[in-house]
């Protein structure tokens, strides 16, 4: 069998650490009582605790960020509910072990199969699960710290919930830090004292794997006090002792967040050369180009937005352009791309209308649609009144007729304030002849 896959056809339990494991390996949680974080899932009232209680459990997709739990939180899922357990890796599995394991399912009704980085599973890979998925052979858990909708095929996607995984809090982050101290084999024969958590903790990046291990060089690489023999732990002995580990990106997940936002930001400061120099951090570690070109797509919109229209457009042909050609040439294409948005006019002006409008939305529930705007199929409709007294903008002046488009509770709300850039502006000038003094414009 492929070295991408594992199965055991037994009832799950969680491994044990193998001898001379890294500190985060050693402290994985082997039961859901040590699981920490993720309350809102697995907590007493979380909804994959109620699935559990019912001794069932759904095909998952499990979407956080790196460190947070996802390949822990499968095996423990697997082993609460006693279930056969498999296990690929989208990194170096093919569609033949897709099969191989599906094939052992079969003898093995009620495996859980568990896909980590199903985001680099190729469609054909994907859809050599859906008929297991949908027929019972086996139950899927992917994870994923790219969005789902974007890289899990719909098929899939449809056939399994989705939940998401919260960035772990600075609370549960320094617990584990204090009881890997007090409880692991190595780490509690040393004397340690934690000064400070902050560095730790602000490094780390909310990743716990990348805690413990930050912890563990800190620990071991430190030297102890004269006298008491005792390593104190402070954010200067941290920040020291962590460059050298800090001076590489590494795509799995190390400094994968920090470069990805070192890039966005400096495109949304206006720095292209501090942007093209983070594209060729990521590039030269090895990044995958198509995620790079998507972050590009939204801050098209997110960042520049009507300042400049013509930045989503030349963003999705760049994604399209690198989705086609790939590496090494679509350097090219991503450093044109980073160049055209990093000296673009900026504008979030219609990222925050659209937050705002989303969070009336999910605070008020959602308001009657006005009856001239409702549409009318049957005579029932038309009945009761249905469209009726609508104005077809373009039978107007101007293609523009004075109506209500918004609720009766909500009207003159505005969410839409023009960025303060010349494309804006026209659009400002645009809304104020049409409105008057309706929105405010």
């Amino acid at each position: 069998m492929s070295t991408g896959s594992l199965f055991d056809p037994e009832p799950s339990s969680v491994p044990a650490s193998r001898p001379g494991a890294p500190l985060a390996e050693r402290r994985r949680p082997r039961t859901l009582a040590e699981y920490a974080g993720q309350q809102h899932l697995v907590g007493p009232e979380g909804v994959l605790r109620r699935y559990l209680n019912a001794g069932r459990l759904p095909s998952l997709i499990l979407w956080g960020p790196p460190g947070v739990g996802k390949t822990t939180l499968a095996n423990l899922l697997a082993a609460e509910l006693k279930q056969p357990f498999a296990a690929l890796s989208a990194v170096n599995a093919g569609v033949k072990d897709v099969r191989d394991v599906i094939e052992r399912a079969k003898k093995q009704r009620g495996t859980v199969l568990f896909i980590d980085e199903i985001h680099r599973f190729s469609k054909s890979q994907q859809d050599a699960l859906l008929g297991a998925v949908e027929q019972g052979i086996v139950t899927l858990i992917g994870a994923t710290t790219e969005n789902p909708s974007f890289e899990v095929i719909p098929a899939v996607l449809s056939r399994a919930q989705v939940y998401v995984l919260e960035p772990l809090s600075k609370e549960v982050l320094t617990a584990l830090v204090d009881k890997a101290l007090a409880e692991d084999e190595i780490l509690k024969q040393k004397k340690v004292r934690m000064q400070d958590y902050n560095a730790l903790l602000t490094i780390s990046g909310g990743d716990a794997r990348k805690l413990l291990n930050l912890l563990e060089i800190v620990v071991e690489s430190a030297t102890p006090e004269p006298g008491t023999g005792e390593v104190v732990v402070t954010d200067e002995l941290v920040q020291q002792l962590a460059q050298q580990q800090l001076a590489r990106y590494d795509k799995g997940g190390e400094m994968h967040y920090d470069v990805i936002s070192a890039f966005i930001k400096s495109i949304r400061g206006s720095d292209p050369n501090a942007a093209l120099y983070w594209l060729a951090v990521m590039l030269e570690g090895g990044e995958d180009a198509k995620f790079i070109a998507r972050r590009l797509l939204i801050l098209a919109s997110e960042d520049v937005g009507n300042a400049n229209p013509n930045a989503l457009m030349l963003a999705q042909s760049c994604f399209q352009a690198v989705t086609v050609i790939g590496m090494p040439e679509s350097d090219i294409i991503l450093g044109q791309t980073v160049v055209y948005l990093a000296t673009s006019p900026k504008s979030n002006a219609s990222y925050k209308a659209i937050r705002e409008a989303r969070a009336l939305v999910r605070q008020q529930g959602v308001q009657a649609v006005p009856i001239p705007l409702r549409n009318a199929p049957t005579q029932l409709m038309k009945q009761l009144g249905y469209g009726d007294a609508y104005q077809y903008s373009h039978d107007y002046d101007g293609n523009f007729a004075n109506q209500e488009f918004m609720p009766a509770a909500l009207s003159g709300k505005r969410f839409y304030d023009p960025g303060l850039n010349p494309t804006e502006a026209k659009m400002q000038e645009r809304l104020r002849g049409w409105w008057g003094e309706k929105y405010g414009y």
